[in-house]
Formats: C-alpha cells, structure tokens, sequence
C-alpha cells in the first residue's frame, strides 16, 4: 500500500499552525460577543481566556503526539488510550461535524467577505425546516461550495504545493495585520474611553452573577471557533520531519502568536468603535466587524484592504483545514474503520484523493445546513468533548505507561491537562443548557457513526471492543 512521506519542517508546520487558526472569528465573532457581553472589557478578557485554555489544550496534545506522531492525530493515539469504539467516534464525528463544519464555515465568511467586495446576486429564500434553511443567502452558499471544490482540488495535486501557498498566504496575512493594527492604532480615529465602556443600550446591559458566567460561555463559543484548529498539525504527523520533536514546537509556537495578533485586534476594535455599535452590526449577519473598522479608520479604501485581508485568511484557513483534516478520514480507512476507498493514495501526486473528495462532498452539504454562527457552535461544542479527552489522555497515560518515550511533557502537569479537562466539560454541559438546537444537532451527527461503526466491525470483522 502507498503510504505519505514526510516533506514538511518546523518552520512550514509552524506556520500551518497559524494558517490553520487564523481564519475568520476574530473578524467576525466580536459582534454576537458584544452582544452576550455588553462590555468592551469583557470581549478581550473572554479572547485572552480562551487563547490560554487553547494553549492548555495545545500544550497538553503536544505531549500526546510527541508519543503518537501518525496520520489522524487523535484518532490515532485514542486507539491507545481508550481503544477503538471511542477513536472511531472521534473519527466519524470529525468527519460529520467537527472538521468538516470548519471548512464549511471559513469558506462562508470568504463568500461572505467577498460579498462585501463584489456585491453578489440575490437568491434563495429564508423558508426553513427544523430550523435549517437551505436556500438562505443562497449566492454566498453557492460562492463557498465553488471554493471548497477548487481548494479541494490544488490538494489532490500534492501536500508541498498547498502547504507553500499556506506559507505564502499566512506571511502576506501577517504583514497585512500587523500594518492594520499599527495603522489603527496611531490613526487618531479611536478612543480609550471605549475600552472600559459599557452598553447604554437598555436590552443589553452587561450581565452580573449567575447571567454573567452563562454569558461568559456563550461568548466563548465565538472566541472558541476563533482558535479552532489548533490542534490539526497532529494529522499530517506522518509526512513531518522529525515529528516527535517539530509537532510540539509548531502547535505551542503557533498558538501563542495568535493569541498575540487575537488579542491586539479585538482590543483595537473596540478601541476604533464602541460596544453599542457591535451590537447593532450583530443584526446584519452579512456585515463583518472588521471591515466597519477599518472603514471607520480610512473609509472605503480601508474596508476594501481589510475584507481583501479576510478573504486571504479565510482561503488560507480552509486550504489548511482540507489540507490536514482528510488525513483523519484516511487513517480510519487503512484501519477499515471508514470505507475503504478512503484509503487510496494517489500514485503520482502521494496525496488521500479520494479522503479528499469525500470531505469535500460533506462539507458542501454543511454550508446548505446551517449559517455560519450555527455551523460554528455547533463544532465547538462537539469538539470540546475530544479535545477534553486528549487532556484526560495524557493523565491516564502518565499513570499507566509513566516509562513509555515522551519527547515533549506538557509544561504544569497535572494542573494545566486537568484544567483544560474540566473547562471543556463545563463548557459541553453549558451549551447543552444553553443552545440546545445545536447541542441536539452536533450529538445526532456524532451518534450517526453507532450503526456506521457495528456495520464495519461486522463488514471487516474489526477486532472487538476494547
């Protein structure tokens, strides 16, 4: 069998880190923040909390593919530490929500962003069933599809081809946030003032007590799918150099510099604009918050710069998640734990072609499903469950295999896997209370893969449970 070969250094899976992370919520997510919150203080304490959870949960996946560096990242090592029912899940629900949900929602807000530069035609309906309207903003669903497909397709060609333009892409991406904030801030359009405000708007005030922690973990649903990602780098560990020693230096290097450029963004957003106007911008789903911003600070040139910038990140970040994520789907294939096709390599270009296309198929089905704040909440609770798991992970295999080669031990061990374990179960059973559509929509996708999962045990006469 065709297997992939290792072609990618630190500095490339670094920068796929990045790529992968920075994608549209930071540009988008402040405005049903704003709303949750009522508070400009909040919103960048909200994306400093979770940027440190998110390197918790980095750190703690470090160790876990220091151990494990294979094809499918967790799906790999949880075959060792809870064996192959619990691996399979993770697997299928990447494949039906988790990863796939991704791509499905950065190539929206690229459509989205596009729209604002090149004005589409208005089609579909907002009819709905079971609260999905296929036909909403019909044009952007459309306009994402076509992007899935090509994306799809420069990957089919080679995994060096797509991870040089990822590198090209995140340093044009960099430089164009750094001169952003460099550019705000120094523009003289902003306030200090709006950095400690509250809403004056009387049906959003900001929260106190109970309301204000339920508030918190709402928020933190758009912060969340701001960082999400971060831990894809695991699934290409195959074709990494030196995996056991590159994979933790990328997924901590990576993570800490977009905690850095998240931070400094939301705090120069509501430095340029105050908190009562995010608020109004939430009703427009359409409008982006970045893009009022930098209208804000240099007018129409301004908002064409900026959404040129999402456009670029958006691209780049689906790119990386088609790039690393149909590696799941082919590790569970040559494991005949997905169909079996999935496991093809194409013999000219050493890439999962067909995991490629089956991805991308789904993923197309999702941007009909859901709208983009739906299709975001609803990965972010899914996959907070396994990235939970990955963390009880490096506990459980601390006490059982202690003496098993560990070329990265996560840093504040046992706090920070313990941490970041409990975090994600509060923050699961905190959206199950208090987005239920979504909660009830991520469990029925992920409980597809039940009958799937005894259908292929039974079809390959899979090893039992364990």
């Amino acid at each position: 069998m065709e297997t992939l070969k290792p072609k990618i250094g630190l500095s490339a899976a670094t920068f796929l880190v990045v790529s992968v992370i920075i994608g549209s919520g930071v540009f988008k997510k402040i405005a049903p923040m704003a709303q949750e919150l009522g508070s400009s203080w909040l919103i960048i304490l909200c994306w400093l909390v979770a940027g440190l959870i998110s390197l918790a949960g980095a750190l703690s996946t470090a160790e876990m593919v220091s151990m494990f560096p294979n094809s499918g990242g967790e799906y790999f090592y949880f075959q060792k530490v809870y064996g192959r029912f619990f691996s399979f899940l993770y697997g299928w629900s990447s494949f039906a929500v988790i990863k796939t949900a991704a791509i499905s929602a950065l190539a929206y807000i690229f459509a989205q962003s596009l729209n604002s530069l090149i004005p589409l035609p208005t089609l579909g309906s907002d009819e709905s069933f079971m609260g999905i309207a296929l036909f909403q903003n019909l044009s952007i669903k459309l306009l994402a599809s076509v992007l899935i497909i090509l994306l799809t397709l420069l990957n089919y060609r080679g995994v060096q081809f797509a991870e040089k333009l990822s590198s090209l892409l995140t340093y044009l991406m960099l430089f164009c946030i750094l001169s952003f904030l460099i550019v705000g801030f120094f523009s003289g359009k902003g306030s200090t003032q709006n950095l400690t405000t509250t809403s004056l708007v009387s049906s959003h005030p900001v929260p106190q007590g109970w309301n204000l922690l339920k508030a918190l973990f709402i928020a933190s649903l758009g912060a969340f799918w701001g960082y999400e990602g971060w831990n894809n780098i695991a699934y290409i560990g195959e074709e990494v150099k030196n995996p056991k020693k590159i994979l933790p230096l990328a997924l901590g290097g990576g993570t800490i510099i977009v905690i850095v450029a998240y931070v400094l963004l939301n705090t120069l957003f509501v430095y340029i604009l105050p908190i009562d106007f995010f608020i109004e911008l939430n009703a427009t789903p359409n409008k982006i918050a970045a893009v009022e911003v930098a209208g804000k600070i240099s007018g129409t040139l301004g908002m064409t710069l900026i959404a040129g910038l999402i456009l670029v990140t958006t691209m780049n970040s689906t790119n990386s998640s088609i790039l690393m994520s149909a590696r799941i789907l082919y590790a569970m294939a040559r494991d005949k734990m997905f169909f079996s096709k999935a496991a093809s390599v194409h013999p000219k270009y050493n890439t999962p072609d067909i995991a490629l296309f089956i991805q991308a198929f789904w993923a197309i089905i999702l941007v009909f499903t859901g709208t983009f704040d739906q299709l975001t909440d609803m990965l972010v609770f899914a996959s907070f469950l396994f990235y939970g798991s990955t963390a009880l992970g490096v506990i459980i295999m601390r006490v059982k295999h202690p003496q098993m080669e560990r070329a990265y031990k996560v840093i504040g061990y046992p706090f920070v896997p313990a941490i970041f374990c409990l975090f994600c179960v509060s923050l699961f059973i905190s959206t199950i209370i208090n987005q239920p559509l979504e909660a009830i929509w991520g469990i029925s996708l992920m409980a597809t893969g039940i009958p799937v999962y005894y259908w292929l045990r039974k079809k390959h006469q899979a090893p039992p449970l364990n």
